[in-house]
């Protein structure tokens, strides 16, 4: 065990920053997609830190229960628990302290429904997903999904959920996310199907194969570019995101498809790749129709 060389980046990287950056995007786009008037200050701020902090706190958790499964995988024997830079208990005293401050933040700052929400989502990753779902059946990022997917409507009843409740438009953000999750990991679960097999974890291309789970990802892609269009169907948003969306609908077909038809692993990355610029930019999309709205008659 090698706590000596410690620094503050080790304990920054248990938190998976760069996850939680995308997770705060989506939480911020649904405090400004809800029907108030402005989103204040304080609330953004505190409630970007509380569900950052609760995201981080999630990922902590998921790097001490994971540690044997990383140790094996390529991409991930070099994070801080497996090397021992962080031990064990450094690392859950670190996840109890950023879920703790969360809540407080939370409920003393925002609203009750917020923190119960955020609550909700970080049992669901660090313990439900991380703990069970992950080693107990082929379709544990799909299930386990909900809790990735809840962000944004953190974000919306932060600013509109002071009299508990939860507006359908919210949803649908909820819903874009839930169906986005499956093509994006398993494209990932394609290129790392030897390394999800050597640590005996159930992803769907190890338990049925390659050739079903591009099917899978196709098939989620085209259920993506239907949900991704409800917004506009319903009156959420306008022209601009309906352009955007297609766009970044069709080009994420495009990739499925590709992954579909050919056997080159590299294709798989690409795919996940691309699926993340689809999230982020389809997300600031909101934004801009939200405040540059072009409205067909």
């Amino acid at each position: 065990m090698n706590t000596a060389s410690t620094t503050w980046k080790d304990y920054l990287e248990l938190t998976k920053p760069k996850v939680v950056l995308l997770i705060l995007l989506t939480a911020v786009v649904g405090m400004y997609m809800a029907p108030v008037e402005s989103v204040p200050l304080d609330i953004l701020i505190i409630a970007t830190i509380g569900i950052g902090f609760a995201s981080g706190g999630a990922a902590v958790v998921n790097h001490v229960v994971d540690q044997k499964i990383d140790a094996i995988m390529a991409r991930t024997f070099k994070r801080p628990v497996v090397t021992g830079k962080v031990s064990d208990r450094n690392a859950i005293i670190f996840a109890t302290f950023l879920s703790v401050t969360s809540m407080v933040l939370l409920l003393a700052f925002v609203n009750p429904l917020t923190a119960i929400l955020t609550f909700l989502g970080l049992v669901g990753y660090a313990f439900v997903y991380t703990m069970y779902l992950k080693r107990a059946t082929p379709q544990n990022i799909v299930i386990g999904g909900l809790s990735g997917a809840i962000p944004p409507l953190l974000g919306w009843t932060a600013v509109d959920g002071a009299g508990w409740n939860i507006h359908p438009h919210a949803l649908l953000l909820v819903l874009i996310i839930f169906v986005w999750t499956p093509p994006h990991f398993w494209a990932l679960a394609i290129f790392r199907k030897d390394e999800y097999a050597k640590a005996d974890i159930p992803m769907l291309p190890v338990t049925h194969g390659i050739e079903f789970t591009k099917l899978n990802i196709v098939l989620y892609t085209l259920l993506l570019l239907f949900a991704a269009a409800l917004p506009y169907v319903t009156g959420m948003s306008y022209l601009i995101y309906l352009v955007s969306s297609t766009i970044l609908g069709a080009i994420f077909m495009y990739y499925a498809i590709k992954l579909w038809r050919t056997e080159e692993r590299r294709v798989a990355m690409d795919t996940f790749k691309y699926s993340i610029y689809y999230l982020m930019i389809l997300f600031i999309a909101f934004i801009v129709d939200r405040n540059f709205p072009v409205i067909v008659d």
